[in-house]
């Protein structure tokens, strides 16, 4: 049997494109001692996954020229010679860009529980990479307090989307959300109710920034970096607090991108801008779960899967998290026959 994939094919400028990546047929791996054979259903679409194919230094090494595109995903487990997996289970780790992969001891996946009441797109979604970002960001790296004034921006995205109703189900004053475009914007105030919505198309960010948040911003939540991040600075409230949890404006750009010009106000508000990796917290991953399922399960956590099928149309996925052709999180559909019971 056969095992398709997807592999770097040359490094991309700006977005991906059709000679940026290759589809190709291989051998479907064979499952060892201590291993398991899992049959990959759905691959998640994450922007760091356009950072990792080009040659820079990283939290991880670059993709090479001929690996397959690394990325995460869930599936099922077909054949285990490990004590870990059972034939059955729906398993969440690094998939890769591939029909099919194995669970190794340098490539270990984790049991996706049954019983839940969610499909596994929500699980992707909420329980996954995504929840878990926001989750930790807001109030680890964040520190939210109630009656905090927050912003997020990327606000209609995964992670932003769950940041602001976090935000607002921990006693935060006001949430306001930074998105493109009108109906976007609408989307982030009726859907996932946050207090307000900026479309950053529009002229005069900063101006528009004042006037929501009077008294300064107390955390902000950047899934953008850019002049957006500026616009934030220069409205920091007093012992204000900057998320870092991506860049996604400056992901396709050159190597020549003009630095932030804000940085002053971290001075003079007694700021403090941090930057964080999801990994640092995988011992924890249960404890938000077990918070994020609940928030879902009530109705208190509004979600939104935006779902791709075909493997073989990956590449373009990822090019809607730039173009803002997705609403929510992007995935991959590769084998629907792949569901939690």
């Amino acid at each position: 049997m056969t095992n398709r994939h997807i592999v770097l094919a040359e490094r991309p400028s700006g977005l991906v494109n059709a000679t940026t990546t290759r589809l190709e047929s291989g051998d479907r791996p064979t499952c060892g001692e201590n291993e398991a054979l899992i049959k990959v259903g759905m691959l998640s679409i994450d922007p760091t996954i356009r950072t990792w194919m080009n040659d820079a230094p990283g939290y991880l090494p670059p993709i090479q020229i001929g690996e397959v595109i690394r990325g995460s995903g869930a599936g099922v487990v077909v054949e285990s010679r490990s004590p870990r997996y059972s034939v059955g289970d729906i398993v969440y780790g690094m998939t890769g860009w591939q029909e099919w992969v194995l669970a190794t001891e340098e490539n270990k996946f984790s049991v996706v529980p049954s019983g839940m009441g969610l499909d596994l797109a929500t699980v992707m979604n909420v329980l996954g990479v995504t929840g878990l970002t926001a989750f930790f960001g807001l109030l680890d790296v964040g520190g939210l307090k109630e009656g905090d004034v927050v912003v997020v921006s990327g606000a209609a995205g995964a992670t932003g989307s769950v940041v602001g109703q976090i935000a607002k189900a921990r006693g935060a004053k006001k949430v306001v959300g930074i998105a493109g475009g009108p109906e976007k914007c609408a989307e982030v105030v009726e859907k996932y109710g946050f207090d307000e919505c900026l479309d950053y198309r529009e002229p005069h960010l900063g101006r528009r920034l004042r006037a929501a948040c009077p008294n300064g911003v107390d955390l902000y939540f950047d899934n953008v970096g850019g002049e957006i991040l500026d616009d934030v600075l220069l409205n920091l409230a007093m012992r204000g607090r900057v998320v870092l949890c991506g860049a996604i404006s400056q992901y396709n750009e050159s190597d020549d991108r003009s630095g932030i010009k804000g940085h002053a106000m971290l001075i003079m508000r007694r700021g403090r801008m941090e930057g964080f990796i999801i990994l640092d917290y995988a011992h924890r991953f249960a404890e938000a779960q077990m918070e994020l399922a609940g928030m879902v399960l009530s109705g208190a956590l509004q979600h939104q899967e935006h779902l791709v099928p075909g493997l073989e149309n990956a590449p373009d996925a990822l090019n809607l998290l730039f173009s803002g052709g997705n609403h929510g999180k992007t995935l991959v559909v590769v084998d629907d026959t792949v569901t939690l019971s």
